[in-house]
């Protein structure tokens, strides 16, 4: 991003990660991350519809949304973040990492996924703020105010 504000949604997010393996071919990503967005593993794919998310505490993007649901549509994801996390703020302080599930809680078959990072002017989102309802304007209005 070269110290530029940049907002991944979907898609966008996906690619920032080192690499992406679909259909058994391995494609490179942008790098911005370490680790390897992969299908889903559930039983149902494209995982679709409203899900809640764990924000990590210090979130920026999600202060005041922290307990809303978010619009998915996908059928790939990162299921690991490699990369460690924190709480701090500095200057090398680590992404802050948002997670959630797809799947079928009730049968036990979730799959754990990235659903969002924050990472000082890069940003990113696997769901669709702009189908999430108010809480999705809410967490662009959050995303704008760090510029």
């Amino acid at each position: 991003a070269g110290s530029r504000p940049v907002l991944g949604i979907c898609v966008g997010m996906q690619v920032m990660f080192e690499r992406g393996v679909e259909h058994g071919i391995e494609s490179r990503g942008l790098s911005q991350w370490p680790g390897t967005v992969e299908l889903l593993q559930t039983d149902v794919v494209p995982n679709m519809g409203w899900a809640h998310v764990e924000a990590p505490a210090g979130t920026r993007l999600f202060a005041g949304v922290e307990h809303e649901r978010f619009y998915f549509v996908h059928s790939y994801g990162a299921r690991a973040f490699p990369l460690g996390t924190t709480e701090d703020t500095g200057p090398f302080a680590a992404p802050l990492v948002t997670w959630s599930e797809a799947g079928d809680a009730a049968k036990g078959r979730t799959d754990r996924f990235v659903a969002a990072v924050e990472n000082g002017p890069l940003a990113a989102t696997q769901f669709h703020p702009e189908k999430s309802g108010e809480a999705g304007l809410h967490l662009l209005r959050n995303w704008v105010a760090t510029l």
